[in-house]
């Protein structure tokens, strides 16, 4: 597949803004397209345009920073069918790989190597009919799966799908998240402190250090 050509946003060095890396140096490469409209997205600039590249020159570009640590992120990086052998060549080249997925997409073709961050679609996000639950089983203790909150009732929601769906012993992490200037941060804090929950409370640093500006 080194003639594999896929549609790129952008590919850009910063720091991991969420997830278990969180902090670390990243280099991130973002498809174009995405076939979900979360109400909460961040990214609509990824859902058009971008520019094709060939597996070849991608990897050269992420090289360029000698990374320890790549994303492959979107959009929704799994509707291009060449991005599974853009993860397994990331791999082979001996970076931790992660991938940011909608949790509408299969997952089963993606390289064991590679920690999924699976996000489950809470009911405030507006598409929550999305989930594609054929996933679940899938998951390794390699992988984290995130809750983005947006509201009391998208966290009832979200715990009550913890537990169903076992995903604490299913996954190496449950991820929970609020809705950036939707959903107070102190609150879904004390929300989880309360119960107890087995999740890590987690804020968009990015977001804090850069906004929503684009290549951080």
């Amino acid at each position: 597949m080194s003639d594999a050509t896929l549609r790129i946003t952008e590919i850009f060095y910063s720091l991991q803004g969420e997830s278990r890396t969180v902090g670390l140096p990243t280099v991130f490469v973002r498809l174009t397209g995405c076939p979900l409209r979360c109400q909460y997205c961040d990214t609509e600039y990824a859902f058009h345009g971008g520019e094709i590249r060939g597996l070849g020159e991608i990897l050269e570009v992420v090289a360029s920073s000698n990374p320890r640590y790549v994303c492959v992120t979107g959009g929704e990086p799994l509707a291009q069918p060449n991005c599974i052998p853009l993860l397994s060549a990331l791999c082979d080249s001996g970076y931790q790989v992660s991938l940011e997925t909608s949790g509408a997409m299969p997952v089963d073709k993606v390289d064991v190597r590679v920690s999924k961050v699976l996000d489950l679609k809470t009911p405030g996000s507006g598409e929550v009919s999305r989930n594609l639950y054929d996933n679940i089983p899938l998951l390794t203790s390699n992988d984290q799966v995130k809750f983005v909150i947006c509201s009391r009732e998208d966290y009832e929601w979200a715990r009550f799908k913890m537990e169903e769906l076992q995903l604490v012993a299913r996954a190496g992490e449950v991820l929970f998240s609020p809705s950036f200037g939707q959903q107070s941060s102190r609150e879904l804090a004390e929300w989880i402190i309360a119960d107890n929950l087995p999740v890590r409370f987690q804020l968009q640093q990015h977001k804090l250090l850069w906004g929503d500006e684009p290549g951080h």
